[in-house]
């Protein structure tokens, strides 16, 4: 049986560019994020992969990210489901605000603790802790049943809630997921044991 699983980090979007705080503001993808989008559909169909299920968030940075790879792969059919436990996590008052000038109001430091950091929450919004708690439950839940049954799934989401995914199924200690960088528009190829443990692994970066 084939337990495949694809996480796909949304293409580049518009506040990525801007270097601007965006968690659950619903920003467009700039045209780069749409090629990195038809480029990961096009590298999914070179190895021969189809989906039976998909899965995004409630944003359209990642829901555009999800339709772009499917048409690339003449796979539109493929079955969404959306939900907002995979939304980005949600940066608070630094939301909209350029890294930059979050630094200059607040200090280099306190900054990276804020975005590198796994259990401290900038103020009014959600620490990588909080956004594992919102993610992981609805990957048990409701993705993780339907690999272990079969169904060929992929996921398109954001940079955070795929981090809550991807430090259970690469066993990464909170600081080794803190590390790990997840590009835009590159799919990672996960194929799992019936223990739901991952068998292999492939990150189909340029």
């Amino acid at each position: 049986m084939d337990r495949l699983l694809v996480l796909v980090r949304h293409g580049q979007s518009e506040w990525n560019l801007k270097n601007l705080f965006t968690g659950w503001k619903d920003v467009d993808l700039t045209e780069q994020g749409v090629n990195e989008a038809r480029e990961a559909g096009r590298k999914l169909k070179a190895q021969g992969l189809a989906f039976d299920v998909a899965f995004t968030s409630v944003l359209k940075r990642a829901q555009r990210t999800l339709d772009l790879i499917l048409t690339e792969m003449g796979a539109s059919g493929v079955p969404i489901m959306r939900d907002q436990a995979l939304n980005e996590r949600h940066y608070g008052d630094l939301v909209g605000m350029n890294k930059d000038d979050a630094r200059k109001k607040w200090g280099e430091e306190q900054v990276l603790q804020w975005r590198r950091s796994y259990d401290i929450q900038p103020p009014g919004g959600e620490s990588l802790k909080d956004t594992v708690a919102r993610t992981l439950p609805y990957f048990i839940q409701e993705i993780l049943p339907r690999v272990l049954r079969g169904e060929r799934t992929i996921v398109a989401a954001h940079g955070n809630s795929l981090r809550a995914l991807v430090m259970v199924l690469e066993r990464l200690s909170p600081d080794g997921i803190l590390k790990r960088e997840l590009a835009t528009g590159v799919p990672i190829v996960y194929r799992l044991n019936a223990d739901s443990t991952v068998a292999s692994q492939l990150d189909l970066a340029a």
